[in-house]
């Protein structure tokens, strides 16, 4: 495979972006969205989120592969040294090392900010079926992520009811 580029994103990467995130939100139960955003969605959320935290994109030949970005987490200022992060690839450039590099930029980055806890948000089946798999919890897992909590059968997706973990990454020791 070519190199793997990381960049910032942009809002005028929306639409490559936005064709990654629909095979999610229209064929896996890996996002809880039941409809595809409208580009005019997507992109007021690159502005949103590019305000206060990192977006990334990878970059194969010029291609965009993949994106994470991190955001609020919760949402309360007793949680600014925490971030939520989120990830997607394209599937067909999937289990290439994509993903890895993202985070790893990613992280980076919030360490830099100050940033000591970050949590994942992964769609979590106890039977896998042709929607959802357990492939996001092993990377995470992977990446050093410790799964911290499940919410059974939180969400419904497919006429199907499916659970949430949260994982959870320690970037500086259990210490503030």
């Amino acid at each position: 495979m070519s190199e793997i580029k990381i960049r910032n994103a942009t809002v005028e990467d929306a639409t490559e972006l936005l064709k990654i995130y629909s095979y999610y939100v229209e064929k896996t139960a890996i996002s809880f969205e039941i409809e595809t955003p409208t580009l005019k969605e997507f992109e007021d959320r690159i502005v949103k989120i590019k305000k206060n935290f990192p977006y990334i994109v990878a970059e194969v030949e010029t291609k965009i592969v993949g994106y994470a970005y991190a955001h609020e987490f919760v949402g309360r200022e007793a949680y600014k040294f925490s971030a939520e992060l989120t990830i997607y690839l394209d599937k067909n450039f999937r289990t290439q090392g994509i993903g890895k590099k993202l985070y790893s930029e990613i992280e980076k980055i919030l360490k830099e900010r100050g940033i000591k806890n970050l949590y994942a948000c992964i769609a979590y089946c106890d039977v896998e079926d042709e929607y959802l798999n357990l492939n996001s919890v092993k990377f995470h897992e992977h990446l050093g992520f410790k799964i911290v909590g499940k919410f059974t059968n939180c969400g419904y997706k497919f006429n199907r009811h499916y659970s949430m973990v949260w994982a959870e990454k320690l970037l500086s020791g259990s210490e503030i």
